[in-house]
């Protein structure tokens, strides 16, 4: 199955980046998944056994970890930052209602969609966490009451609140392929996953929820964990315009396509829920296809940044953009063509760190970098949404992320 044939049946999804409340916008963000959008609760629940629990993660904005499984700031934070919303709080950090009413996030890393029995019933360890999706929906059923008191009064506000359902399905896969099962046997969960994706939109639409976004899978192909593990040497093994493993892509994308036709069923089934699907594959294969065009734009923001704090200097022309040779990690073992291993980790003995994380796409192997979250906010901030999340948010700041308008056209200096 090829990843073009795919791109015409695919919606993108609407995230952004500014700081000052957008009119006529979203006034909370609530969100559920996995280390792809954890801001907090895997680093509150496990402490400093989690690898976010310490440097270099965090290192880039907020100098410090925070529980997030970058080097800086994620997608989820852009789009906080887009409706000038507080970053969204992780939920098991505690506090009262008004410490949530701008949102909560129930996101932990290593969660799966489907519960911890599905695997187990299947010989599959669970590595990282046993707080599923259902898990997460139920830590928001416990939070609501706090935050809305009548049925009139929940109505108003949750039709003002964006729902973000995932990143969620990717651990469904990484625990079994990096356990060494078939990829024939992980393509039959799939169809779960996807079910458990649709269960969850389910629940939400009956306790009143009116507008999510969705995120499909990463570019798993891409990644230099999966690139490091499954090696091979045949050349059409990989794509030759980026170097990803096709069969793993078309795993990723089998996955996206399943979860689009659930969403496309669950819209006919509840037409007076807006629901958008978030093409975070096609927007982070551009990146891939041309990384030295968008790392450009990076180093355009850093510029201005520069600029703006009234710092002097600037970079070597040489080293603007992403590098061309993206794959490798940024953050993990200093060796091998893609910078990874399993026995060595990000921030763990050993351990190494490239100089300059803005011009890598890859942080630890697994998760994207600050520069990559940017981006891929920039360009799905665009034209890629449907509906464009600029009918609800009109004022939303394009020159944050490099672009004047939803198009995709890039700012001038």
């Amino acid at each position: 199955m090829a990843a073009s044939a795919a791109a015409a049946a695919f919606f993108f999804f609407a995230l952004g980046l500014h700081a000052e409340l957008a009119d006529g916008c979203y006034t909370s963000i609530f969100s559920f998944g996995a280390s792809v959008v954890d801001t907090g609760n895997s680093l509150i629940l496990t402490g400093n056994s989690s690898l976010a629990s310490r440097l270099p993660y965090g290192q880039t904005f907020f100098h410090r970890p925070t529980g997030r499984f970058s080097d800086g700031r994620l997608i989820i934070d852009f789009i906080a930052q887009a409706m000038g919303l507080p970053l969204v709080k992780p939920y098991l950090g505690g506090g009262g209602a008004e410490d949530f009413r701008h949102g909560a996030n129930f996101a932990v890393a290593g969660a799966t969609a489907l519960d911890v029995d599905y695997f187990q019933s299947r010989g599959i360890n669970n590595l990282f966490s046993n707080n599923s999706l259902s898990v997460q929906l139920r830590w928001f059923e416990q939070l609501l009451p706090s935050l809305c008191s009548s049925a009139s009064d929940c109505d108003a506000f949750l039709s003002n609140a964006l729902f973000s359902v995932g990143q969620i399905g990717a651990n469904d896969y990484n625990n079994p392929f990096f356990q060494n099962r078939s990829a024939g046997e992980i393509a039959t969960f799939v169809p779960d996953v996807v079910s458990a994706i649709g269960s969850a939109i389910d629940k939400l639409i009956g306790l009143g929820v009116r507008t999510m976004v969705v995120p499909g899978s990463f570019p798993m192909g891409c990644f230099a964990a999966y690139l490091n593990k499954f090696q091979e040497e045949k050349q059409e093994s990989y794509d030759p315009r980026t170097g990803c493993l096709n069969w793993l892509n078309d795993f990723a994308i089998l996955h996206n396509r399943l979860l689009l036709a659930e969403l496309q069923r669950l819209r006919r089934q509840h037409p007076e829920v807006a629901i958008m699907y978030a093409d975070v594959y096609h927007a982070s294969m551009a990146i891939y296809a041309s990384p030295r065009d968008y790392g450009e734009l990076t180093q355009l923001l850093l510029i201005k940044w520069r600029i703006n704090l009234g710092l002097t200097g600037c970079r070597n022309e040489s080293d603007a953009g992403f590098k061309e040779t993206v794959l490798a990690a940024c953050c993990g073992f200093d060796g091998g063509d893609y910078k990874f291993s399993e026995t060595v980790q990000c921030g763990g003995e050993g351990s190494s760190v490239c100089s300059d994380p803005s011009r890598q796409i890859c942080w630890d192997g697994i998760h994207t970098t600050e520069a990559a979250n940017r981006i891929i906010a920039g360009g799905l901030l665009g034209s890629y949404t449907v509906p464009p999340i600029s009918d609800a948010c009109p004022d939303l700041n394009w020159d944050v992320v490099g672009f004047h308008d939803g198009d995709g056209h890039t700012a001038p200096a």
